[in-house]
């Protein structure tokens, strides 16, 4: 099985040594995605629903360069840096996945890149 390396400049560059994703067959791993604007390189917001919709956001512009979406994402893995945000986080997550969503899991971590109050990544098909 061959990978192939995943790199758009609609999403944020990797900020370290690793790629946005790795396409392995039919199956699509993405870094974990933070709330930066790829345009401005600037974190998007302070509240936990507009970092929440950057990164998903970003997930999506990541997966549209493997050739993927996110209605083709079967795991979403949520880093939280307060669970007690996990509602409003949740709200904007229902908004990206109207149907069929992938499966998820969601952890509190103590502390995230740049601050930054949420991290997601997700594995994802590439459509036939």
């Amino acid at each position: 099985m061959e990978r192939r390396i995943v790199q758009t400049d609609q999403a944020p560059s990797a900020i370290g040594p690793y790629s946005q994703a790795v396409q392995a067959g039919e199956f699509i791993f993405t870094a974990g995605q933070i709330p930066i604007d790829p345009k401005t390189g600037e974190i998007a917001g302070e509240d936990i629903q507009t970092q929440t919709k950057q990164v998903l956001e970003n997930l999506s512009a990541v997966l549209s360069a493997a050739g993927s979406d996110l209605k083709h994402a079967v795991k979403v893995t949520v880093f939280l840096k307060n669970m007690a945000d996990f509602s409003e986080m949740n709200a904007v997550y229902a908004t990206f996945f109207l149907e069929n969503p992938p499966a998820r899991s969601a952890v509190e971590v103590a502390r995230l890149p740049k601050d930054v109050l949420i991290e997601m990544e997700c594995v994802a098909i590439v459509p036939e």
